[in-house]
C-alpha cells in the first residue's frame, strides 16, 4: 500500500504557503522547499480524501518536462540537493521522492491557459456565445474537438478557497506590463505546443494546460510550480479518442466528473471519494507517467 501524505510540518524549516496541492517552505534566503503532497483539489476546493502516491508522480512529471525545456526556458529547480535543504535525515524521509528545493523567485499572478482542444468551461462559453474567454471561435465545433489552432486563456490567480477569474491578454498588461505578458503569452503556446507534439506518439493528446511563470531578480521569465502534469492538465487516450464525446482521460477529470454526478455546491468542504474512484484516479496519474517518461 502506497502511504498516503496530505499535509506535512517540518519542523527544521518554517512554512511559507500551504497551498491547494503544495506545501512551501523557506530554505534559508534564497530557495524555498516545495513538497507535492497527495492533497486533490477540484473546482479550486481541497477534497477531504488524498490519491496515494499522486505528490510523488507529480514531481517526477513536473521535472521531466523541467528538464524537457531547459534550453527553451529557465525554470525554478535549484542545484541544491535535498540533503543539504533538509539535514534532518527523518525529516527527509517524509518527502523523499516528492521535494524540489527551488531558487526563490517572485511568482507574476497569472495562470497562463492553453487550450488546443475544446472541453469543459471552454465548451460551455462556446456554446453560449461561440467563443472561449472572449475568442470567437468557428462555428459548428463539436465537444472535445481540436482547435483551428492552441489559443491562450489566462486567468487569475485565486487564493485557496477562491475561484481562479478568466482574464484577457489586456488585463495581464495591467498586471504585469506589456512585455512580460507578451513573453508570458508567447511562451506558454510554444510550450504547450511542443509538449503535445511530443506526447501525442506516445498515447496521451494533451488538450489543455496551465503553466505559472516567476521573475528573477534580472526580471527574467522562468517556468514555477508544476508543469504539464495531470494536475494542471487534461490527458487524453489518443487511440480512444473521438470528437463529439467525451474522451477518456488520464487527469483529475475523471474526478471532476464523479462530482458532477453529487448534489454538491463546488464550495468548501468537498465530498470523501469513494475507493473505486481513488484507485481509478491513482492508475491513471501512474499510466500518464508512465507514457510519458519511457
Amino acid at each position: 500500500m502506497v502511504p498516503v501524505l496530505f499535509d506535512t510540518d517540518l519542523k527544521s524549516l518554517p512554512l511559507i504557503h500551504r497551498g491547494k496541492v503544495r506545501d512551501i517552505y523557506a530554505v534559508g534566503d534564497e530557495h524555498m522547499l516545495i513538497v507535492t503532497t497527495d492533497r486533490l483539489s477540484a473546482f479550486d476546493v481541497i477534497l477531504p480524501t488524498a490519491i496515494p502516491g499522486k505528490g510523488a508522480i507529480l514531481t517526477r512529471v513536473a521535472n521531466f518536462w523541467f528538464n524537457y525545456f531547459g534550453d527553451t526556458i529557465p525554470n525554478q529547480v535549484s542545484d541544491m540537493s535535498l540533503a543539504e535543504a533538509i539535514p534532518d535525515t527523518a525529516e527527509r524521509e517524509l518527502v523523499e521522492g516528492r521535494a524540489v528545493v527551488v531558487k526563490k523567485l517572485k511568482a507574476l499572478p497569472i495562470e497562463a491557459i492553453v487550450r488546443g482542444y475544446i472541453i469543459g468551461s471552454g465548451w460551455k462559453d462556446y456554446q453560449a456565445n461561440g467563443s472561449i474567454c472572449g475568442i470567437k471561435l468557428p462555428a459548428g465545433l463539436q465537444l472535445a474537438e481540436q482547435l483551428p489552432e492552441a489559443i491562450y486563456t489566462p486567468s487569475s490567480k485565486a487564493a485557496v478557497g477562491e475561484h481562479d477569474e478568466n482574464i484577457d491578454f489586456a488585463a495581464t498588461i495591467d498586471l504585469v506590463g506589456e512585455d512580460l505578458a507578451q513573453q508570458i503569452k508567447d511562451i506558454s503556446l510554444k510550450l504547450y505546443t511542443q509538449a503535445a507534439s511530443y506526447a501525442l506518439p506516445r498515447g496521451i493528446i494533451i488538450a489543455d494546460t496551465k503553466f505559472e511563470f516567476g521573475v528573477d531578480s534580472d526580471n527574467r521569465l522562468t517556468l514555477i510550480d508544476e508543469a504539464l502534469t495531470p494536475d494542471s492538465s487534461r490527458f487524453w487516450l489518443a487511440d480512444a479518442y473521438q470528437a463529439g464525446s467525451s474522451p477518456q482521460s488520464f487527469d483529475k477529470q475523471y474526478v471532476r466528473d464523479y462530482l458532477e454526478t453529487l448534489d454538491w455546491d463546488k464550495t468548501s468542504p468537498g465530498p470523501e471519494l469513494p475507493d473505486e474512484v481513488v484507485q481509478n484516479t491513482s492508475a491513471k496519474y501512474t499510466e500518464a507517467l508512465d507514457r510519458l517518461t519511457r
